[in-house]
């Protein structure tokens, strides 16, 4: 019962290592094997393309899981080794340390600064966008991730140990790697961009209830109820709304991706985000942890 608290103070006080992270060499795995498996660029039906991005998914994944699974069943060693596979799943505290070099930037005036800090955080454009839009994207992103890095792991610890947790992150990944509409993933991630739709639908909105119990509830849970299915995404539409809810802020409108403007449902309901609201909605993700925590303990201390 202890794994989780104890794993979210080593996010808080180590943060995500600088160097030589799991999540980094992954990546370059993943990367390698589309390389070996995705096949010529003409000359592949879309179903045959998705067979190759499914295998891909499963040759990345299942060796995972069986490492993991042996590792959680070693006597001693596997609770300490969980503990440390669920730190480097929660990315918390890092990213929290990405918005506020964000707001640090907005609020010394340096509006270039601020754009390259959000840049680090976001898909969209971000050249062009002042300084509200530039504190609006980044409240967006701490309530979005606040799911992905914080409470979709905690979620699947309680639910499958460190094995759950491991699919959830690897997979979570491929989604950021592969998970795009374009020509060259369309096909190719859609098996990784569904497996992360199914493995976060449960997680994301739990993560809404509890930006909803920390914040301003009614708000909350009518903006979930009323904007969040609008969004294209089927989980972080519920946990945007919800968030944006709890902190009585207008978040979504119009964002430019590769060029192209985009006009987005709209999330929330007040005032449009400000330089302040990017440290308001860290310590909503906080607050959320905080209860998540609670939980845990209590209702490991309840089973015993």
């Amino acid at each position: 019962m202890l794994v989780m608290p104890i794993a979210a103070l080593l996010d808080r006080w180590l943060s995500e290592p600088s160097r030589y992270h799991p999540l980094i060499g992954f990546g370059r795995l993943a990367a390698r094997t589309e390389q070996a498996i995705y096949g010529p660029q003409q000359g592949v039906t879309a179903n045959a393309r998705r067979l190759r991005g499914a295998a891909s998914v499963a040759i990345l994944l299942l060796p995972a899981l069986t490492l993991a699974t042996l590792i959680e069943n070693m006597p001693y060693l596997g609770a300490l080794l969980s503990i440390a596979g669920l730190y480097l799943a929660v990315g918390g505290q890092s990213l929290s340390e990405h918005a506020i070099s964000v707001q640090q930037a907005l609020l010394a005036g340096q509006l270039d600064q601020g754009r390259l800090a959000i840049a680090r955080m976001v898909s969209r454009d971000t050249q062009t966008l002042d300084a509200e839009q530039i504190a609006a994207a980044t409240a967006e992103s701490v309530l979005e991730n606040g799911c992905d890095a914080v409470f979709g792991a905690l979620f699947w610890y309680l639910l499958a140990g460190l094995p759950g947790v491991v699919v959830y992150r690897l997979a979570n990944t491929l989604d950021a790697m592969w998970g795009y509409r374009n020509t060259r993933y369309r096909d190719f991630g859609w098996a990784a961009a569904r497996l992360d739709d199914a493995l976060n639908y449960i997680p994301a909105r739990l993560t809404a209830l509890s930006y909803a119990l920390c914040g301003h509830t009614p708000a909350a849970l009518r903006a979930w109820r009323a904007q969040g299915a609008n969004w294209k995404s089927p989980n972080a539409g519920p946990v945007m709304a919800a968030g944006a809810g709890a902190l009585q802020i207008e978040l979504g409108g119009a964002a430019s991706y590769h060029g192209e403007l985009t006009q987005r449902p709209p999330l929330g309901f007040g005032r449009r985000a400000e330089v302040r609201d990017i440290e308001r909605a860290i310590r909503l993700v906080q607050r959320a942890l905080l209860l998540w925590l609670a939980l845990s303990v209590f209702g490991g201390i309840s089973l015993a």
